[in-house]
């Protein structure tokens, strides 16, 4: 198959004070979440003036990504939808149909399988097709990426420059720390498509094994962040914030953290971690630095052309662990029965 254009299929995020408990909304339907969690949630927004820099951030990916196309020759339009707010997805395949697109590959902004990063990508390609009808593109979404080499080397990258901004004396002793966004324990029971579950923790452990051995670490912890169901429910555990006390009655000194678990410093990662996290640290004396997030790296537009090339070129997939490659289908079909 021959593809006319790329989607850049994404989350979302408000960008004024009035788009955000509509844009929670949206976010958290059907799931349950009561009305005081999105409060609490709606503050950390309003805390930047109700502006996600999610948007923002992947427009800057876009741009990175248009000129790597153009620099390997690659005539592939580029558009950009959302889940969860605008542009939405709805209508950015509409925006397609009318171009004239036929057959789209798709490149969704997270790294990992799972129900929120992976089917429910599927979900939004089925609801976005539905919605355009039968003059609606064929949508390929590119695989899962978590243990991609240059995902795997921008983060590692990360990590040393997040080493060197701690005091000399610390840095020798600091703890390297993922974190990666919380999920109800029950969805990671799910079976991945080995037939084996917890396929996201999985996945987000092989990432964090990859970067540390990259980085030469004598060892390093997984923990989660940014749960937000209700409080009888088990997410997976620990918290960051628990996870720094943990530490810090173990005697460990400073904490380099990075946010393997997601593509870009969205609203999660800077509230979270930027300001809870760090807070806590402070708290407890314990110097603290974190790595920055793989998006805004020049090789992350290059995994994205690679993936590509996977489809228009049948290049080989780039891998740097024996977990199989999934997330790529049609129009929304399931990788495999059961995932």
């Amino acid at each position: 198959m021959s593809f006319d254009a790329l989607l850049f299929l994404s989350f979302g995020g408000p960008e004024g004070p009035e788009e955000v408990r509509p844009f929670l909304e949206n976010v958290t339907r059907g799931r349950g979440v009561p009305p005081e969690r999105l409060d609490e949630v709606a503050e950390h927004y309003h805390h930047f003036g109700g502006v996600s820099p999610i948007n923002r951030l992947n427009k800057e990916i876009i741009a990175a990504l248009e000129a790597e196309l153009a620099a390997q020759g690659r005539d592939l339009p580029v558009y950009f939808g959302n889940r969860n707010w605008h542009p939405m997805v709805e209508d950015t395949v509409a925006k397609m149909a009318d171009d004239g697109v036929r057959n789209a590959l798709v490149f969704a902004t997270s790294a990992w399988g799972g129900y929120s990063g992976c089917k429910q990508y599927h979900e939004d390609i089925v609801r976005a097709r539905e919605a355009v009808g039968e003059r609606a593109p064929d949508l390929v979404k590119l695989r899962q990426f978590f243990d991609h080499p240059l995902f795997i080397e921008a983060n590692a990258d990360a990590v040393r420059r997040a080493f060197e901004e701690l005091d000399p004396a610390q840095r020798e002793q600091a703890r390297l720390v993922f974190t990666a966004h919380s999920i109800p324990l029950r969805a990671d029971e799910q079976e991945g498509p080995d037939g084996q579950p917890r396929w996201y923790s999985r996945q987000v452990a092989e990432s964090a094994r990859l970067v540390a051995e990259a980085v030469g670490a004598d060892g390093y912890d997984v923990v989660w962040q940014s749960r937000s169901g209700p409080p009888q429910v088990p997410w997976l555990e620990p918290d960051i914030c628990d996870h720094l006390e943990d530490l810090h009655a173990k005697g460990v000194q400073a904490a380099v953290v990075s946010p393997i678990g997601f593509v870009s410093d969205h609203l999660e990662v800077i509230w979270d971690l930027d300001n809870e996290a760090k807070d806590k640290a402070a708290e407890l004396g314990m110097g603290f630095a974190r790595a920055a997030t793989a998006g805004p790296d020049p090789r992350f537009a290059k995994l994205i052309v690679e993936l590509i090339a996977e489809h228009t070129d049948g290049a080989q997939q780039r891998k740097l662990s024996e977990l199989p490659a999934a997330g790529s289908t049609t129009n929304g079909e399931f990788c495999a029965p059961g995932c």
